[in-house]
């Protein structure tokens, strides 16, 4: 017998499994009062207790990691950017240039409307760092090109409107 099989059979590990089935049975039964679970179960094909338990992980998860999450947010959103912009100039290509040009636009903004708003943010959602590192990998990763998305449809038009009323009260100004 290896020891793997002789793992699998100690009394302590079955009676452990024995345990946790019959708690994982309990929660089934008392998650089955709330329809909201029962339609999730059928929906996704999950047993109920499973989602309810991998919520309450990921809660745990997030919980946990907005401990440290400002700092790794930050650098995340720095390090890779700035060694790949690094790179992006030494190369001859200009469109790698363009990349990360637009996201440095895009995470210098959202950095700014950030330090306006943290307080506040972080008040009425409290994981916010752990989403934002989330959101500042979107915004690096090619495949999602969310940088190059938030400055078509956010950065651009506002510079436009900001840039079309200063260029209107500059000429005002010198007649």
């Amino acid at each position: 017998m290896s020891a793997a099989q002789n793992v699998k059979q100690h009394p302590a590990l079955i009676q452990a499994q024995n345990q946790a089935n019959y708690y994982v049975g309990q929660l089934d039964k008392e998650l089955s009062k709330y329809s909201a679970f029962n339609t999730i179960e059928q929906r996704t094909q999950i047993p109920k207790s499973y989602a309810f338990l991998g919520g309450v992980v990921l809660l745990f998860v997030l919980h946990s990691f907005n401990t440290f999450a400002s700092p790794v947010s930050n650098l995340l959103g720095w390090t890779i950017p700035a060694y790949l912009s690094v790179k992006a100039l030494e190369s001859p290509a200009h469109n790698d240039d363009v990349q990360w040009l637009t996201y440095w636009v895009v995470f210098g903004f959202f950095n700014f409307l950030e330090s306006l708003a943290l307080r506040v943010i972080l008040y009425y959602f409290p994981w916010y760092f752990a989403f934002k590192s989330v959101f500042v990998i979107w915004l690096q990763l090619p495949g999602f090109r969310g940088a190059e998305k938030l400055y078509g449809g956010v950065v651009k038009p506002l510079f436009a409107n900001v840039q079309s009323k200063a260029s209107t009260n500059a000429y005002a100004t010198s007649e």
